[in-house]
């Protein structure tokens, strides 16, 4: 393997030559490292001449291309490197803008009025390299730029211009700190769901949480999963972010079901009803059971929908067929998917994914995929049908949160990647690097590393296609929440890449074009009149720091990792940009927290690298709790018991955290709800897969129970308090 040109393709492709660890030690990557990253995107490892003529193209591409492929700013001006030849030194450059709305503007400069930047050879031509400042203010948008050099061809550029920032509410702008209950919708017990929450019960969170001054309610990802197997339910491993999990549609609450004298007989059958009530009855989401009850009903409410309104013609047909036609050939290429993968897993028997289904089928665009969807487009439109009831319930949602006063309503969360085989990489095949997976080097929360079984993005592709996939992404995720939480805001920086059969310790760092996306991200946020929370945890390069104060990202900060030399922050110390918690889904509950429970889980399931590490973590956790009744002391409002680390928990100290959550000055505060009502299991521990059922605990009561507990209600009604919100709001409005 020859290791220098190893080392310069892998420069070219992204790759990093070296990280600061999770202890401050600087640690260089590999040569084999970064050769089986290069072989995941594609490049022929083993093949010299190969090698050396895709770092040659690339160098040429980046040293002698007239203009970049995108370029972006978050205000009215731009400038960008340009490339021009020696021999065309001084000559004329024309230039043409054609902006979003049509309009055009035009205009020439001489190339030796550009600052130089650099001059050398690349590939036996003398370059120079110059500073081109487009003199045109442009508004927000997506536009294009042409340029030549007089009496050559022209070069195409997409400018991304955005607002300074992002999008901020105008409560938050005036001043107010809001706070929010934080919940995995999943996990919600009801007494009319059909055993995993659901739409209906978000709005029964909704009507509660909002008189009582909640200025939003934060959720897990809601992304599609694999419709076809119910037990890939990671949420952060989606089969599509573009979409929505089905499992969450209310069914009783569809037309469909109401208006039905025949389908509200079935659900009414005592054989049924035992169903649905083993369901609700089940300690763990029971996902097969689950999906087989919903998919049942929905089958029957489909056929309902045809006879009734699409044969007819109906305005509710009318309304269908404009969310069809708006979703495009995406829209299209999903519920193929899921109707694929239907149609194979009931006939051959296979996984769920598109890498088990036939070959000829495995290219959305391939004969067979659209003879498919020819001969049985019924199977197709019913997953139409389902995404436009899903889209209908959390539309109506947002709308509930903002009626009762919600300055925000839905805090949404985005995941950092798409699983393998789901549908999202099915239907985007170019940027996605199948031979590798994205996780995260060994921290604090997993010393052996991670890797979350999800593909990366080639940042290659990615700029070559104009970001156009993360465009419809951001964009698509943004339509339904007033904040959207980036999962791993570090993704748009540098991604760790684990190369396929390596150990998530043998990963390296990929860099991706991070003022590029942070520029999409403020420009789709003012569209979308969206808040943008970046989860910083863990490594955090300052590149990323520095871009998120840049592009007005909020960041999440987690009381129990703000510590400066052995003590718990003080509240007026988080910055006003942030979203505060206590505690996190990854992380344990504040019970099990203060207890060590999570220590004790930890080691059964064997996630210590060594008997020494876990005695460190346990110390550091004693340590920890003499802290946290400190910081709790200074701030006056600690309880009464527990009043040394040793003593046990007790509700009164997870209200005493989240009074002095409420008193921080970051805008946003929010709690858990397993953390108000005192639930000691946490919904995932990192590192597992089946070793512990991850994503499918469910709460320990009802919500009917929870809106009327006394405790639960006097720490909302502290919370209100602490956050400047005044006395809280009669449980009556």
């Amino acid at each position: 393997m020859d290791d220098e040109l190893i080392a310069r393709l892998a420069y070219l492709r992204g790759v990093g030559d070296a990280y600061y660890d999770y202890r401050g030690q600087l640690q260089y990557f590999k040569p084999e490292t970064k050769a089986a990253i290069l072989r995941a995107m594609g490049e022929r490892i083993g093949e010299r001449d190969a090698l050396a003529a895709s770092a040659a193209r690339l160098e040429i591409a980046r040293s002698r291309a007239l203009i970049p492929h995108v370029a972006a700013a978050n205000g009215p001006r731009i400038g960008f490197d340009i490339n021009v030849a020696a021999q065309e030194f001084g000559s004329t450059l024309l230039w043409s803008v054609r902006l979003e709305d049509g309009t055009r503007s035009d205009g020439v400069v001489s190339t030796a009025d550009c600052p130089e930047l650099w001059r050398g050879e690349v590939e036996g031509s003398w370059i120079t390299r110059r500073r081109f400042e487009l003199p045109l203010a442009l508004p927000p948008g997506y536009h294009e730029l042409e340029a030549r050099i007089a009496g050559r061809a022209a070069h195409r550029c997409l400018l991304i211009m955005s607002p300074p920032v992002c999008f901020e509410p105008p409560e938050i702008t005036a001043g107010r700190r809001l706070w929010g209950v934080a919940v995995q919708l999943y996990t919600i017990r009801s007494r009319d769901n059909w055993g995993i929450g659901d739409f209906g019960d978000l709005k029964t969170l909704i009507r509660w949480l909002g008189p009582r001054g909640a200025g939003f309610i934060g959720l897990n990802p809601l992304h599609a999963l694999a419709a076809a197997d119910p037990e890939r339910a990671s949420p952060y491993s989606a089969s599509d972010r573009h979409f929505l999990n089905v499992l969450y549609i209310r069914v009783p609450e569809v037309p469909e079901c109401a208006d039905s004298p025949a389908i509200r007989a079935y659900l009414a059958k005592p054989e049924f009803r035992d169903r649905v009530d083993a369901l609700r009855a089940a300690p763990l989401v029971d996902y097969h059971g689950v999906a087989d009850l919903k998919f049942e009903v929905l089958d029957l409410m489909y056929e309902e929908f045809r006879v009734r309104h699409l044969e007819r013609g109906s305005e509710r047909a009318a309304d269908f067929r404009a969310f069809v036609a708006a979703g495009g050939l995406g829209l299209d290429r999903y519920a193929r998917f899921d109707a694929l993968d239907r149609h194979f897993r009931r006939t051959l028997g296979t996984d769920s994914g598109w890498m088990s289904w036939p070959p000829e089928y495995r290219d959305p665009d391939a004969a067979e995929v659209s003879r498919f969807a020819a001969e049985r487009p019924r199977e197709i439109e019913f997953f139409l049908y389902l995404q436009w009831l899903a889209d209908a319930q959390l539309r109506e949602a947002q709308s509930l949160a903002r009626a009762v006063g919600m300055p925000i309503g839905l805090y949404g969360d985005y995941a950092v990647g798409a699983n393998a085989s789901g549908s999202e990489t099915w239907a985007d095949r170019v940027d996605y690097r199948l031979g590798a997976e994205i996780g995260a080097p060994p921290d604090l929360l997993a010393l052996k590393g991670q890797g979350w079984g999800v593909p990366p993005q080639d940042p290659l592709a990615m700029q070559a296609g104009g970001l156009q996939g993360f465009v419809r992404v951001i964009r698509d995720n943004m339509r339904y929440y007033g904040a959207l939480r980036l999962d791993h805001v570090m993704a748009l920086f540098r991604l760790w890449w684990v190369p396929g059969g390596a150990s998530p310790a043998e990963g390296a760092y990929v860099h991706y074009p991070l003022h590029q996306l942070m520029t999409v991200l403020a420009l789709e946020s003012a569209r979308a009149g969206c808040l943008v929370v970046g989860e910083d945890l863990g490594v955090v390069p300052d590149e990323v720091r520095a871009a998120m104060a840049q592009y007005g990202l909020y960041h999440y900060k987690v009381m129990l990792f703000e510590k400066d030399q052995g003590r718990f922050r003080r509240p007026d110390e988080l910055p006003r940009r942030a979203l505060a918690t206590v505690t996190t889904h990854d992380m344990p509950t504040i019970r099990s927290y203060w207890e060590g429970l999570d220590i004790d889980l930890r080691a059964r399931l064997d996630l210590y690298p060594s008997a020494e590490a876990r005695r460190h973590v346990a110390d550091e956790r004693a340590h920890d709790r003499a802290a946290l009744l400190e910081a709790l002391n200074r701030e006056g409002i600690a309880p009464a018991a527990p009043s040394r680390p040793e003593d046990g928990f007790s509700p009164a100290l997870a209200q005493a955290m989240h009074v002095y959550l409420a008193r921080s000055g970051a805008a946003l505060a929010s709690v858990q709800l397993e953390d108000l009502i005192g639930m000691a299991d946490p919904v995932n521990v990192p590192g597992t897969h089946r070793e512990y059922p991850n994503w499918q605990r469910k709460m320990s009561a009802d919500i009917e129970d929870i809106r009327g507990r006394a405790d639960v209600l006097a720490n909302l009604g502290e919370i209100n308090r602490a956050r400047g919100a005044g006395a809280s709001v009669d449980e009556a409005l």
